[in-house]
């Protein structure tokens, strides 16, 4: 149904259906003398060539950027998982070359620590607050992808030159989005590690406390 839709809502095809009825108002209006309904066809056939030339041809598959739509709902590894996967396969593919290599880079080095902070996750003795928790699952699932996927839909043209409201590119706001990203990955990892510090620390100190005791009754 969603192919469908695609196919029907495509620029081309409405200028096919806009040049099959004003084939049919012309012929309404007997412009067309003794041609048949048919012509409307031809139409049609006509708008959608030239639509499809000018804007690109109707198709029921998904633009690649409609892939990083994701729903934040079961299993946390797996629907991260997923998101992080959309994000890499759309920056490797690159449409239109959009993506300059440093940026390009950047983007699949943060899917990288994402993945990294998710093992680290899944080992840690902590635990991250809801609200945390929250971040790290939403940076994979919306925010990296909706991010990229507004980027995307800009113009190349006003991406890089045209300066917004902030005082810089759309570009160069994206690179600020990826850094604030960034950072926000690398402090959760840094607050699991620290948890993780802490009871290492605190189990060391129990040894000590038990042995330790032991040891120097032993050589008294």
């Amino acid at each position: 149904m969603q192919g469908l839709f695609r196919w029907l809502n495509a620029p081309a095809n409405w200028l096919g259906f806009g040049a099959a009825t004003l084939v049919l108002v012309l012929k309404a209006l007997g412009f067309l003398g003794s041609l048949g309904i048919g012509v409307a066809a031809i139409g049609y056939g006509a708008g959608l060539v030239v639509g499809g030339l000018w804007w690109g041809w109707p198709s029921t598959r998904e633009a690649p950027f409609e892939a990083l739509v994701f729903k934040d709902e079961g299993d946390a590894r797996e629907a991260m998982g997923r998101a992080l996967s959309g994000v890499r396969r759309l920056t490797e593919h690159n449409p239109g070359q959009r993506i300059p290599p440093p940026l390009r880079q950047r983007i699949l080095s943060l899917c990288d620590s994402l993945e990294a902070l998710l093992d680290q996750w899944e080992r840690s003795r902590g635990q991250l607050s809801l609200q945390e928790t929250f971040h790290a699952r939403h940076i994979a699932i919306s925010y990296l992808p909706e991010a990229l996927n507004t980027y995307l839909s800009i113009p190349a043209q006003f991406a890089t030159t045209k300066l917004l409201g902030n005082g810089k590119t759309a570009q160069a706001t994206f690179e600020g989005v990826l850094g604030e990203l960034e950072a926000k990955v690398v402090q959760l990892g840094d607050d699991l590690a620290g948890q993780d510090a802490q009871a290492f620390l605190t189990h060391s100190e129990f040894l000590k406390q038990k042995f330790g005791q032991a040891t120097e009754r032993i050589k008294s």
